[in-house]
């Protein structure tokens, strides 16, 4: 088992009566599934559906932590309080009270048992919780400042190994993979690693994302990619066939995340950006449609 402290990592406190219903209207997921036995994972959209912060919510106590970018704190906390109005909730930033681990790897069942059990508070006030994502994601950690990790278990690993483990998977996360006012949940993999409910009632960008899984509009996949060259760039455009295929998002080492186009990825023909080949590595989890409505979108 690998362990990683997630230096950009920053934490939220939320509190107030009103904190569940508040945030129920807003996020992509069901507040009540973030229940003290196990975490959501969620986002919060643009009225017209495009993303904005994605995030981790963890109840402790009568309290939700929220695990997000340390870099989108202060302007997730600012959005939030846009829609408080009369609702009785307080937003804190208390990052400087927790750090964020990640453990991955063989032997996560030696912290506990994870089919009993997908969160828990220890003694000395680490809050462990299994990644809602993906199973394989592993477990997070949030803990006190200056926590001795060693306690944690596992072996110290840095951002490469990290990084590894979850392009290889297939998990997004920003600001490479998930930018603001750009992407939408669909193409970016939420429904499949557990990040929308469908069943909850609306919540801002709801319109837009329900349309495009129900009609089938998705035309675009974030996938992991494999490079025949170890110096690319996030952001080169992909070329399939003389055409604009898709884009890298981000990249490590000979690894990366691309946005392609579904056509492209199932087409016998190689994609490339420069004179680097580029080959698409949808993990098991990813759910391509079965058919291709538009034999012509590599055209567009």
């Amino acid at each position: 088992m690998k362990r990683i402290k997630c230096t950009e990592r920053g934490v939220i406190r939320i509190a107030g009566e009103d904190s569940r219903t508040f945030l129920q209207g807003l996020i992509s997921n069901d507040i009540d599934r973030a229940d003290g036995t196990k975490a959501l994972y969620g986002a919060l959209l643009t009225p017209q559906g495009k993303y904005l912060f994605d995030f981790f919510i963890v109840a402790h106590g009568d309290i939700l932590l929220l695990d997000c970018l340390q870099s989108d704190v202060e302007p997730l906390i600012k959005k939030l309080s846009m829609f408080k109005l009369r609702s009785k909730v307080t937003l804190e930033d208390v990052s400087g009270d927790f750090d964020v681990y990640a453990l991955f790897g063989d032997g996560l069942s030696d912290i506990f048992d994870l089919a009993d059990a997908q969160q828990m508070t220890r003694d000395d006030g680490v809050i462990l919780y299994t990644d809602p994502r993906l199973p394989k994601a592993g477990i997070r950690a949030l803990t006190p400042k200056g926590f001795d990790a060693h306690t944690l278990g596992g072996e110290a690993a840095d951002d490469d190994a990290y990084q590894a483990h979850r392009i290889r998977l297939g998990l997004p996360e920003a600001p490479d993979d998930l930018q603001k006012d750009k992407s939408i949940l669909m193409e970016s993999g939420f429904d499949e690693l557990n990040g929308v409910d469908w069943k909850k009632g609306c919540y801002m960008g709801q319109e837009l994302t329900a349309r495009t899984k129900y009609r089938g509009l998705v035309k675009k996949r974030l996938v992991p990619v494999t490079l025949s060259a170890a110096d690319m760039q996030s952001g080169a455009e992909l070329s399939q066939d003389g055409k604009i295929v898709g884009e890298l998002r981000s990249v490590h080492g000979d690894q990366a995340m691309a946005l392609i186009k579904i056509a492209a990825i199932r087409a016998a023909s190689p994609i490339t950006a420069g004179d680097c080949v580029v080959t698409p590595a949808p993990p098991g989890w990813l759910q391509l449609p079965d058919t291709d409505d538009d034999e012509d979108e590599t055209k567009s």
